[in-house]
């Protein structure tokens, strides 16, 4: 199955998150990330809910069951023993470097990241692709437009606070996250 390493940036967003990996649920892309994405993910996670007014423990502790709850549910996403790769592919930020480590022992065919200057081409193997969210969406759903709109109803179906549409879905998905062309790929199914 195509592999697709999803950078904290991409897995960051709540509902963006929710839609790659509810596709990655339908069987559409197999994801992968790292320790570091998950500890990177999990204090944003915390932060952000911070600002919003949670206490830190409780920012905390749901931070920590999102990543919980990723890691049950993609139980052989973590890819583990890229360290020694780190620091070798002179990124411009090296903070970047095990992002492209776990991509070349995970075995992924592309980076998603809204990062994409600071993983050159030049820099990148020649077999990894590096894409933003809006494109690997695009590219997934036309591999089974059908399974992306389950992938989206399914979503809908999850959302509590607040509850959403299938249509509300797919409108944010647009205004939000700019992913227009897999939205459209959604609604002309069929």
């Amino acid at each position: 199955m195509f592999a697709a390493v999803l950078d904290t940036c991409v897995l960051w967003p709540s509902l963006q998150r929710d839609f790659l990996l509810s596709m990655a649920v339908e069987g559409l892309y197999r994801p992968l990330w790292s320790e570091a994405i998950l500890d990177e993910l999990e204090f944003h996670e915390a932060a952000k809910l911070e600002r919003r007014g949670h206490s830190a423990a409780a920012a905390q502790a749901t931070g920590a069951r999102l990543v919980g709850t990723m890691r049950e549910h993609f139980d052989d996403a973590l890819v583990t023993g890229w360290e020694p790769l780190e620091g070798t592919f002179s990124l411009p930020d090296p903070d970047d470097e095990h992002v492209v480590a776990a991509a070349v022992v995970g075995g992924a065919g592309v980076i998603v990241t809204l990062n994409r200057k600071d993983f050159p081409e030049a820099q990148i193997p020649g077999h990894i692709q590096v894409v933003s969210p809006a494109e690997f969406a695009a590219d997934t759903v036309s591999v089974l437009p059908t399974a992306a709109a389950r992938a989206v109803e399914m979503l809908a179906t999850r959302l509590a606070r607040p509850p959403m549409t299938v249509d509300e879905v797919l409108d944010q998905l647009v205004a939000r996250y700019g992913m227009d062309d897999a939205v459209a790929l959604v609604r002309d199914r069929g």
